[in-house]
């Protein structure tokens, strides 16, 4: 079998190695557009509750990962410029820079006889000679984009902007900060990956965009407005910038997963928002499936093809509608911030998707329940 992989990043690479350590024979080209020492990015989150999911598809390519993660049990939430800290179940979140991460997939896929092309933009699917084409290739994706009218591709952009930033200190926990600065309404989410290295994702929503002149404001200038609005949180460090480009989220949705033999994994086939902390993962866990499938149906391409979508679609499903429960509840975030405390806000935050109801704050965040109660946060009756 001959599978030819659009993407180098997580999924694609992942989705390589664990078909490689299930069919040795199976032939496996990947093509990236990007050069192999790109660093766009800095770091990466994979939550202890996805890695065990990862961990079980292929155990020691995640542990070399897990060796190189920074992980913290806290998580701070900054509204009314009260921080409230709590006490994340487990190990906590992980998070590694995405250069480490993608040299570890590349090195392990590799080792497997995996060809990686770098440099390498197809333009002619139909040229491609494979049995089967997976477009790993993210939200830009050049594979889905050739064919937006058979995969059913539907889209749409939210309304905030944001930008992906790195800082050069490692904060001592993850956090999101929600502030009021002369009229704007700013968020700001960081969470550290190395020893001296943390990322941090600025947001406003679209009335401050405007009301700051921020459309019209050279990057530079973007920059450091958010150092200001976020100076207590910096200090004297500043934000650094690496392909940091303003943006609206585009929504995608693509209502047909495979066409003839090319299928979509991870962010090409639909887009997670990042407010949930879970795109890589999402997007690797695609792979998991995929490659079950293909296992199963080695000389059937379109039934493998019909096994992953009636397996993964369920799954992919219910983590979709959290990040959509979780993207529109940002874009009413000028709403929220308006709420008269800090507690209650937090309340508001962790309940967001529905994913999180009052039993399992109790379940899992016992502390941050008995503080909210204790500052009058009113939980449903009989759920406390």
């Amino acid at each position: 079998m001959k599978v030819a992989i659009i993407g180098g990043g997580p999924s694609g690479l992942f989705l390589s190695i664990l078909l490689k350590e299930r069919m040795t024979d199976v032939d496996i080209d990947v093509y990236e557009q990007n050069p192999e020492d790109a660093t766009f990015g800095f770091g990466v989150v994979l939550a202890d509750s996805g890695l065990s999911n990862l961990r079980a598809a292929s155990p020691s390519v995640i542990d070399d990962l897990a060796k190189e993660m920074r992980f913290s049990d806290r998580h701070s939430i900054v509204s009314h410029d009260h921080p409230i800290t709590m006490k994340r179940p487990g190990v906590g979140g992980g998070a590694i820079p995405r250069i480490k991460l993608l040299r570890i997939l590349q090195a392990r896929a590799q080792a497997l006889g995996v060809r990686i092309a770098y440099n390498h933009r197809i333009s002619d699917f139909s040229a491609v000679e494979a049995d089967l084409i997976v477009g790993a290739d993210g939200v830009n994706s050049h594979l889905r984009a050739a064919n937006e009218e058979g995969f059913g591709t539907r889209r749409h952009y939210l309304t905030n902007h944001f930008a992906w930033y790195g800082v050069e200190k490692a904060f001592p926990n993850p956090a999101l900060v929600f502030r009021k600065y002369e009229g704007g309404y700013f968020v700001a989410h960081y969470y550290p990956y190395s020893d001296s290295m943390s990322t941090f994702v600025a947001e406003c929503d679209h009335q401050t965009w405007l009301d700051f002149g921020m459309d019209a404001m050279e990057q530079d200038e973007r920059r450091a407005l958010f150092e200001k609005v976020f100076s207590a949180e910096l200090g004297e460090y500043r934000l650094v910038s690496n392909n940091s480009i303003w943006r609206q989220f585009p929504v995608i949705v693509n209502d047909t997963w495979s066409v003839g033999n090319q299928v979509l994994i991870g962010d090409a086939l639909t887009s997670a928002h990042f407010s949930i902390g879970s795109g890589t993962r999402i997007a690797m866990e695609d792979a998991i499936a995929l490659a079950e499938a293909i296992v199963s149906s080695p000389e059937d391409v379109q039934l493998a093809l019909q096994r992953y979508v009636t397996n993964r679609r369920p799954q992919k499903a219910k983590l979709i509608s959290a990040s959509e429960a979780s993207y529109n509840w940002y874009e009413r975030i000028r709403e929220w911030m308006e709420l008269p405390s800090a507690h209650e806000f937090v309340f508001r935050f962790m309940t967001r998707t529905g994913r999180v109801d009052p039993e399992r704050l109790r379940q899992q965040y016992p502390n941050l329940l008995t503080e909210l109660t204790d500052a009058g946060v009113s939980v449903p009756v009989g759920q406390q």
